[in-house]
């Protein structure tokens, strides 16, 4: 009867433990299994422009960022204008996975609040979005010239993230000012 008791009380102590590591984990930081590999495929029409195509290779040449955004999610009304000042700096490329969402509403918001993507490909029924494991908007890829993945970032971006987490990451270290 006291091994019982012992066994319980050991498997209770063991059950805290587990949950007290995870209780210290960063919720932010869930890995890419892409991280250091290429870049997933992509291949979406156009928002704006269902003719064009954001594919891989317009991620080639040189390090750009993938922002996966949505009209319904708050966090990307939140990093929006930060997204703006990054493209009037013209500091590195951005293009757009509009992820799950309604072209019409997605055209109405760049509309009203300015697009700061060289192009967003429209991703309506998410498919894109899972290959490239996107766990929910915002959702911003940091992508080498090769098209390796060097950065995963969840939630809205903001400066001190940028400044933090990118900039040591981009080619000859070119800080936005």
């Amino acid at each position: 009867m006291m091994l019982r008791y012992i066994l319980l009380i050991a498997a209770f102590i063991g059950l805290m433990a587990v949950f007290s590591m995870g209780l210290q984990r960063d919720p932010g930081e869930l890995p890419s299994t892409y991280l250091d590999k290429q870049a997933p495929r992509v291949d979406l029409p156009a928002l704006k422009n269902p003719e064009e195509r954001l594919d891989n290779a317009r991620l080639r040449g040189q390090q750009s960022l993938v922002n996966v955004w949505a009209t319904w999610c708050v966090g990307c009304r939140e990093e929006h204008p930060f997204l703006m000042a990054l493209a009037a700096r013209d500091v590195i490329p951005i293009y757009g996975i509009n992820w799950r969402d309604q072209r019409d509403d997605a055209l109405r918001w760049l509309d009203q609040y300015g697009d700061p993507y060289v192009i967003s490909g429209f991703d309506g029924d998410g498919r894109t979005g899972i290959d490239w494991g996107v766990y929910g908007a915002p959702e911003t890829f940091l992508i080498d010239a090769d098209g390796t993945v060097l950065h995963k970032h969840l939630g809205p971006l903001t400066d001190a993230i940028w400044q933090r987490d990118f900039v040591p990451l981009l080619a000859g270290g070119a800080a936005a000012p």
